[in-house]
């Protein structure tokens, strides 16, 4: 299979699109003297240090690329995390663009054009008929319930577009098979929206893994855990297994299977998964389960028990090693996420790189 990362950059150096735009700003009244200075220092950097005058620093703050340079992003599906989280992270993109809308729904799909400033012409069905026309768009994010996912990624990657899709990506095995073999014939690339993959305290705790800060590691659990709400729009297709392919273990029980074995770099060799569905009034776990439990067995013999349920919120991971117990709590939030040790000598909260 070839698969390969495409990535929402979110801010970059000043590249070549920033160095013409610097340029254009200054006339031949600015040539050679520092704006705003009103004095033309040495233009040779041996006669700056000469005449006492240092070197000006760099400005490091990232410049956005220019338009003509940004990466064309389609949003397939126009539901919540659409509308209150992808588009707005491309608007604020200094290396992407929002060019074009996919949606069941014409009418929604031009009400967010017309806020987000997409042309018309640029608005699909699922179709995506003319698609392939558009050399705006260079990539397609893949924002629907998960049984049709499939449907969406093979019609986004016969238009010749790249895809980034939502978790999971696949309601089973052989739709996923076949998602990969229509990429690789029409040579596109393709990606899972996996987030936690690249959040600071998750990465961190990768790291630590893999230098042995933990030593060995031969138990780890992780839950996650979410309230399903009938009476919430962006819930509602997930009661229905046709629409979603599952209950709360294809839904949020991703982050607790694909963060351990991200974490501990191994697939597991077997396991036991049971199921509960409770009866509620409403119905809403008539066709999937709330909950989902499954126990794990490595290869290297390590154990490890994943949860995922429709009932409480809760999103921890915990790796149980032989010099300290690493626990992330929250592990998976969008914000807000945590990363503790817990050794001999006490609890310590390691700082990751970047801010959560």
């Amino acid at each position: 299979m070839r698969t390969s990362a495409l990535g929402l950059g979110a801010g970059m150096g000043l590249g070549l699109g920033g160095l013409e735009a610097l340029a254009q700003t200054a006339g031949p009244e600015t040539a050679g003297r520092a704006i705003g200075s009103g004095q033309t220092p040495p233009a040779d950097p041996l006669e700056r240090r000469a005449a006492g005058r240092p070197e000006p620093e760099l400005d490091a703050t990232p410049r956005p690329s220019p338009p003509e340079r940004r990466v064309g992003w389609a949003v397939c599906g126009l539901g919540h995390f659409a509308q209150n989280y992808a588009i707005p992270a491309i608007g604020r993109s200094a290396e992407a663009k929002l060019t074009g809308l996919i949606s069941g729904s014409r009418d929604k799909a031009l009400a967010v054009a017309g806020a987000w400033g997409v042309s018309e012409a640029s608005v699909y069905d699922y179709g995506m008929q003319g698609l392939a026309d558009n050399d705006d768009v260079d990539v397609v994010y893949v924002i629907t319930p998960n049984a049709i996912h499939e449907e969406n990624v093979i019609a986004a990657l016969e238009a010749g577009k790249h895809v980034f899709c939502e978790k999971p990506f696949a309601h089973n095995s052989a739709a996923a098979q076949r998602m990969m073999d229509a990429a690789n014939a029409a040579d596109r690339r393709i990606m899972i929206a996996y987030r936690a993959h690249f959040e600071p305290n998750n990465t961190a705790l990768k790291e630590m893994v893999q230098k042995g800060e933990l030593g060995d590691i031969w138990y780890a659990t992780s839950d996650h855990h979410r309230p399903l709400d009938p009476e919430v729009e962006r819930d509602q297709w997930r009661m229905v297994r046709a629409l979603a392919g599952g209950g709360s273990l294809m839904d949020i029980g991703i982050y607790s299977l694909n963060g351990l074995i991200w974490l501990l770099d191994e697939v597991p060799e077997r396991l036991v998964a049971t199921t509960f569905s409770p009866e509620t009034p409403d119905g809403r776990f008539g066709e999937i389960e709330a909950i989902g439990q499954v126990q794990l067995v490595f290869p290297s013999g390590r154990r490890a028990s994943i949860s995922s349920g429709y009932v409480a919120n809760k999103k921890r991971i915990d790796l149980w090693g032989s010099k300290a117990v690493a626990v992330l709590d929250p592990a998976t939030e969008y914000f807000g996420n945590r990363l503790t040790l817990s050794t001999a000598e006490g609890d310590e909260m390691p700082t990751p790189s970047k801010p959560s």
